[in-house]
């Protein structure tokens, strides 16, 4: 039986983007506000996309960028 996957202890900081939305594979979803930061666990390999939020109204979301959990600095 494999072992699971190592949990990571990451962080993020938006400083470019009104709202920044962390969606994660399990569909959970962390919002970070410009000038804001946030930590948050994740597991090793997982894909996490970074999507910007420029009109909280219409709901429409621009994907930023798509990395690896392992990527993000250490909390």
């Amino acid at each position: 039986m494999p072992s699971a996957p190592k949990k990571l202890r990451k962080q993020y900081v938006n400083s470019e983007h009104p709202v920044v939305v962390l969606r994660f594979e399990d569909g959970h979803e962390i919002i970070v506000k410009k000038g804001g930061g946030k930590t948050f666990d994740a597991y090793a390999g997982e894909t996490i996309k970074v999507l910007a939020v420029y009109d909280k109204t219409s709901g429409e979301r621009e994907l930023v960028e798509s990395r690896k959990a392992d990527e993000f600095p250490d909390a």
